[in-house]
């Protein structure tokens, strides 16, 4: 079993409020999951509004097939022009 773990750090601009920021978070979370079958959820920074981190995960059998999901992930965040990434850390782990 292989599992792939990403963090995302955001920087989310024009907004004021945690719930402004939860809408972001919350819009973020559900595209990387129905778009690319991933887990995923808030994971840091929860109490500033305009910073936030998401961790993603994903089970498979092939490494270079995960690696390349959570690739296309990164790219899709940044295409969807919610929050900027600021910090992204990828780990690969075999168990």
């Amino acid at each position: 079993m292989i599992v792939g773990v990403l963090r995302l750090r955001f920087r989310l601009f024009g907004v004021t409020s945690l719930k402004e920021k939860r809408k972001v978070v919350k819009a973020i979370i559900s595209r990387v999951q129905n778009n690319y079958q991933a887990a995923a959820a808030e994971t840091d920074l929860n109490d500033l509004h305009q910073s936030a981190e998401v961790g993603i995960s994903i089970v498979g059998n092939d490494t270079r097939l995960i690696n390349s999901r959570l690739d296309k992930i990164v790219d899709a965040v940044e295409e969807w022009g919610l929050a900027v990434i600021t910090d992204s850390e990828m780990e690969i782990i075999h168990l």
